[in-house]
């Protein structure tokens, strides 16, 4: 039983178990504890079914907004010297790392001035050709070129007119 309770969720002391032959037929109870598992009638195809006890299948564990709530002010957080956000800091590690910001900054920066100079390099108007993976190329016109406040991707967007009625917008 010690063993299945990794396997079913339920403690041993809360566990029946029941034999069942490969034809689904009930060979008994396993219930002696001292027992090995092959003092019983077992066989290839047999199955152990679990029979749990301990009021999980009753559903009280199953409704989590009955179970009361711990919940701690950051302030009284940042007082704690053993959490994590206090170990964090002292090791200098996560947003603590000053270093790593400035370098993810400049990076950032890095990014954005690239794709300034490829956006640059798109004037509207131009003809250019649109491929994305699994469909075939489609013609199209630049009509757009700058930045957009989209929640999803910030940066520099191209917007393009493609030459037949494809597309989100047809064209």
């Amino acid at each position: 039983q010690c063993k299945l309770e990794l396997v079913v969720g339920s403690p041993a002391s809360c566990m029946d178990l029941e034999l069942f032959s490969a034809e689904e037929e009930p060979l008994g109870r396993l219930d002696r504890d001292e027992a090995l598992l092959g003092s019983y009638p077992v066989a290839d195809g047999c199955r152990v079914h679990v029979i749990d006890r301990s009021g999980a299948r009753i559903g009280e564990y199953e409704d989590v907004s009955q179970v009361e709530k711990y919940e701690m002010t950051d302030s009284d957080y940042e007082k704690r010297p053993e959490s994590l956000r206090s170990f964090l800091r002292q090791q200098g590690l996560g947003r603590f790392d000053a270093e790593a910001a400035r370098r993810r900054a400049a990076e950032q920066e890095q990014r954005r001035a690239q794709e300034e100079a490829m956006a640059a390099a798109l004037p509207p108007g131009t003809r250019c050709q649109v491929r994305v993976p699994g469909q075939p190329c489609k013609l199209a016109t630049v009509m757009y070129v700058g930045t957009c406040q989209t929640d999803f991707k910030p940066g520099y967007w191209v917007g393009v007119r493609y030459d037949e009625p494809l597309g989100k917008h047809d064209g």
